[in-house]
Parts: C-alpha cells; sequence; structure tokens
C-alpha cells in the first residue's frame, strides 16, 4: 500500500444491482458506480466485474489498487458471516453456499470484510449519516421487507449464528389470526410494517369498499404501492392516512421491544418507504406516529431519551457501510 492516506472500498449486492464506493478515511465517496448484478450466474462472474468496476474507478481518480487497504461486501442473507458464504438468498438464484468473501478478495488481492447488507447500511449511517453523534444505534429499513441493523460502538451485532438484527421477523402479534409474514411465519413485524404489507393492508380495505381517492388511480397499468399511497395521503385521503397511522402504530410496537432490549441511543428509518421523509408532512406525522405509540409502551426514561429519525445517506449507505466496516477490521490489525 501507498504511502497517502488509505482508501476503503464498499461493495453492496442487491437483487437487482451492485453499488461500488471508494471512500477516504473519513468516509468521504470519492468514486461510485453500479451495474446489474448477475443473479442467476455464479458469484464469481459479479466479482470479476466489481474488481474490473473498482480499478476503473481508482484510475479515473487518480489511484490505484495499492491506495486500497480494505474492502468490505456485503449482500443480503441469508448468511454464515464468520465462514464468508452466502447460503440461499431469494433475490440471487444463482448464488448457493458460496464463499463470496474469498472470492472478492482473491480477485482484488486485498482482505474483505463481510457483512449483512442492513448492517452495513447501519453501519454508515452509524458512520457519518444520521447516527454520526451517537455511539449505539439501530437501523430500521423499510421496503419489500422489514430489515435492520444493530451497531454498538463500532461493531455491527451479527449474533452468533449470522441471523442478528432481523427485526422484520420479531413478533408482534401471537394471536392466531396474525398476519402472514413471507418468512412462512406468522405475526411478524414485516407482515405488517413493510411496503408489501402496506399495500396489502389497504388492498382489504378497498376490497371491502372503503372509499378513497385510489379507487380513481388504480388500474392495470398502475397497481397499488406504497408510493402511490403515500401521494394519497398527500392529498389527504383518508383511507391512506389512516393505514400509515397503523403502520406506525405496528412500527412503534416494534421499536419499543427493541428499547427495552438493546436501549440504544437512537432508532434510524431507513429504506424506500419513507413517506416523503422529514421534509414532508406526512412523513413527519408517519414518524411523530411512531414516537407516539414507542414512548406509550416504554418505561418512562426510554420515553424521554427517545430518539427516532430518518436515514441521511439514502442509497449509498450500503457501500459506505461497508467500506466502514472494512476500515474497523483494518484498524484493529494496525493495532494488533
Amino acid at each position: 500500500m501507498s504511502d497517502v492516506t488509505p482508501l476503503f472500498v464498499g461493495v453492496d449486492v442487491g437483487g437487482t444491482n451492485i453499488k461500488i464506493g471508494v471512500v477516504d478515511d473519513e468516509g468521504r465517496t470519492i468514486a461510485k458506480t453500479k451495474f446489474p448484478t448477475m443473479a442467476d450466474k455464479e458469484p464469481s462472474l459479479s466479482m470479476e466485474k466489481a474488481k474490473q468496476s473498482i480499478g476503473k474507478l481508482l484510475a479515473d481518480s487518480g489511484r490505484s489498487m495499492d491506495d486500497v487497504a480494505a474492502v468490505g461486501l456485503g449482500t443480503p442473507g441469508p448468511m454464515d458471516i464468520r465462514a464468508g458464504v452466502i447460503l440461499t438468498p431469494s433475490n440471487l438464484p444463482g448464488w448457493r453456499n458460496d464463499p463470496v468473501r474469498d472470492i472478492l478478495s482473491k480477485a482484488t488481492g486485498k482482505p474483505v470484510t463481510y457483512a449483512n447488507d442492513a448492517a452495513a447500511a447501519a453501519f454508515g449511517e452509524f458512520w457519518i449519516g444520521s447516527g454520526r453523534q451517537y455511539d449505539s444505534l439501530v437501523l430500521i429499513t423499510l421496503g419489500t421487507g422489514v430489515g435492520g441493523g444493530i451497531i454498538v460502538d463500532n461493531v455491527s451485532i451479527d449474533g452468533a449464528h449470522s441471523h442478528g438484527a432481523e427485526i422484520g421477523h420479531m413478533t408482534i402479534d401471537t394471536s392466531e389470526s396474525a398476519r402472514p409474514c413471507p418468512c412462512g411465519q406468522i405475526g411478524h413485524l414485516e407482515a405488517y410494517a413493510s411496503a408489501t404489507a402496506v399495500v396489502a393492508r389497504c388492498s382489504e380495505a378497498l376490497a371491502g369498499g372503503a372509499s378513497s381517492l385510489l379507487t380513481q388511480e388504480m388500474g392495470e397499468a398502475s397497481p397499488l404501492s406504497a408510493l402511490m399511497i403515500s401521494q394519497a395521503a398527500d392529498k389527504g385521503d383518508e383511507l391512506s392516512l389512516s393505514i400509515i397511522d397503523e403502520t406506525a402504530k405496528y412500527l412503534g410496537h416494534g421499536i419499543a421491544a427493541l428499547a427495552h432490549v438493546i436501549d440504544p441511543e437512537a432508532f434510524i428509518l431507513g429504506g424506500a418507504m419513507d413517506f416523503g421523509g422529514s421534509t414532508a408532512h406526512v412523513g413527519r406525522r408517519f414518524i411523530d406516529g411512531v414516537i407516539a405509540e414507542t414512548r406509550r409502551l416504554v418505561f418512562p426514561v426510554l420515553a424521554e431519551e427517545l430518539v427516532v429519525c430518518y436515514a441521511s445517506l439514502g442509497g449509498d449507505a450500503g457501500y459506505i457501510g461497508a467500506a466502514g466496516l472494512a476500515r474497523v477490521e483494518f484498524l484493529k490489525g494496525q493495532q494488533a
């Protein structure tokens, strides 16, 4: 490695795209790119493409691989983090029990730190995002499913079996009539607070005859989506607002349970379903509802100190966090 301040690379694997970023020692992005994930092919092809993309990013920035200290890799689960093996991710049908960490390390010639993609995003927010002023946080990602990451004192809480921070699979409804989760169980947070669940609950209400602006907007060309519900809520649609308010309460139940177990300094909400975020009326209403329900359920001191806010790094959080986790491991090695 050269004598200049080292760089770190983050590789964030998704079902559709792989995002790659080169960051400096302060977490600032030097260069970034993305390319389509070859989800139905063996991962060595994507890792070789990642190597080529990293090389181009560095060359275009006037740097080389010699300036890179380490690489971080985030992928969806399930996975064996310690072994560096991705197991059977539903959105990557060609990736089955593959040693992706070692494949990428061999391709790049660099040490690779392996992480769950949501944990990597959590570390990104912890390092330079909405959680940068805190020593501990929980990131909850709201999208097609509900994911999460837990960071405490620079450490990602991954669990003994690489299944830590599976926040979407907390049970919040123990009744026999609880909603089914895509994982096959019932009553999980994901079955109530994901974008998929929001659409399902709204569709059921519409099928039951509920009045809504959405009735006019739906059609074969534009099936119902969480974004449509958010936009209708922004126009004052009562059904959409009630669905969003209800979602806030469900999420509050999940956060209350996490608060009593982990007691982090902050909860950060990320993912595509933010109802416009902190700059939108509906987004503020949603997070206010989450806070109100959480405060109702937790111990007084937790209610008083509760921090819930939106993530700030957007789609860059994954590669930034992956690079940041690689940096942590690199620094540990330097101190040893």
